[in-house]
């Protein structure tokens, strides 16, 4: 029997923030059924694709997403019906060709992602694969490979109300030998960090992805924190623990002046102030990753940047690529960065994200999948990060269970599969 789509639902659900999103049901002809929720960000590039929100004042202020799920109920179901849900390119082909716009402005990125990865969830159910076994043959049967995680152990910038000016500090476990090893060491740190800042008598409030949010002033004190968390709990700083920096600099960067306005500290820098203080980050911490030191249209600072420093530790372009296989091309050319953060809500459809890390692996850009600040339970990324042999993820911190969610998933994963735990592989260079 030939199995076909033979239903497609979308609703509108809450994420972690509890701000509207879209959750899309796919069945298919044979009784399969396949559930995706798509997360929302934050910190964003202007190149992002498109979050179609309805601007209702009387409905979630503004956030719903009632039109994109009628659009998925609508002309998005009936151009699915009947369609081979094994055929993910010609899938995310549809619906990309049913939009017409760059950016999928008019049915909406949220939209046409849910129901790409509903699909992929609902075929690889038909086939009775694991989720990262059927995403392995999506993207060329390579190697399944356990990602080393990158936890969030700190945050500030966009995702704790700009308590600092830095957005996110976060903690390898380069230790570790293992998914479970590796979060249960980082669990620990993280308890160390939270204990040392209430000993201090500072915020343990929680950020947007589970972070504490203490409100240093500068990026100095925040790591030196990382250290004394890192002796806290037993382990050596640069050996058992290392670092890795979100800067978020386009949501620093002052369009007016050319300038990085560092509001916590007061003062503003130019690029190359900005590229001196990585420096001095790389030179006295033992951080061996950073993303988004500079603005997403900074592409000369970068390529200085890259040109300083990128022999050393991993620049990832989260803003600077957005999961855009143009934009990932011309940083190739210019020679920015050496990493790129892969968000499946940037892209826009699994086909496209697919090509992107394809893309970044042929060029030798270490891809790094990744959460949203805005998530739901759906476990996708754990699925796709081992699948896909990225070597690299980034979820959030060990608290909530939107973060949780894919956590244990790679637990499961880990404890199903064959595949081989990529500890600091895909991070140092020696």
């Amino acid at each position: 029997m030939t199995v076909t789509i033979a239903h497609v639902r979308g609703r509108q659900i809450l994420d972690s923030r509890g701000r509207p999103t879209v959750e899309v049901d796919v069945t298919l002809t044979d009784g399969t059924l396949g559930r995706a929720s798509v997360p929302s960000g934050a910190s964003t590039g202007s190149s992002e694709a498109h979050e179609l929100r309805d601007a209702d004042p009387e409905d979630y202020a503004g956030l719903g997403v009632r039109t994109a799920v009628r659009n998925i109920n609508g002309e998005m179901a009936e151009v699915l019906h009947g369609a081979d849900p094994f055929d993910q390119r010609g899938i995310d082909g549809r619906l990309i060709s049913l939009d017409g716009t760059a950016q999928l402005r008019r049915l909406g990125a949220n939209a046409i992602l849910g129901c790409s990865l509903a699909v992929a969830r609902a075929a690889a159910s038909s086939r009775n694969l694991p989720l990262y076994e059927y995403i392995q043959g999506l993207a060329g049967g390579g190697a399944l490979s356990l990602p080393m995680p990158m936890v969030n152990i700190l945050s500030g910038g966009l995702h704790a109300a700009r308590g600092m000016d830095v957005q996110d500090f976060l903690a390898i476990p380069s230790s570790a030998t293992s998914v479970e090893h590796a979060i249960r060491n980082v669990a620990r740190m993280r308890a160390a960090a939270a204990d040392l800042l209430a000993e201090r008598g500072m915020s343990t409030l929680l950020a947007d992805e589970g972070g504490l949010s203490p409100g240093f002033e500068s990026a100095r004190e925040a790591l030196q924190l990382m250290v004394d968390a890192t002796e806290k709990a037993g382990f050596r700083p640069g050996v058992d623990m290392t670092i890795a920096i979100d800067v978020a600099a386009t949501a620093l960067y002052d369009r007016g002046t050319g300038e990085y306005h560092l509001r916590r500290e007061g003062r503003r820098v130019s690029s190359d102030d900005m590229i001196g203080m990585v420096e001095g980050w790389i030179a006295d911490f033992p951080v061996v990753s950073v993303e988004d030191a500079l603005n997403e249209e900074d592409w000369d600072g970068w390529q200085k940047l890259t040109q300083r420093v990128g022999a050393r530790v991993r620049l990832v372009g989260d803003d600077l690529f957005t999961t855009n296989s143009y934009r990932l091309a011309r940083g190739i050319r210019e020679r920015c960065a050496n990493g790129v953060l892969i968000k499946l809500n940037q892209n826009g459809t699994l086909t496209g994200t697919l090509q992107v890390i394809a893309d970044a692996r042929k060029n030798g850009y270490a891809p790094v999948v990744s959460a949203r600040s805005g998530e739901t339970e759906d476990s996708f990324i754990a699925d796709l990060a081992v699948g896909t042999g990225a070597g690299q993820i980034k979820i959030g911190s060990v608290r909530c269970s939107d973060r949780l969610s894919k956590y244990n998933q790679l637990i499961r994963i880990e404890e199903r599969s064959a595949a081989a735990f990529a500890g600091m592989s895909s991070i140092r260079f020696t």
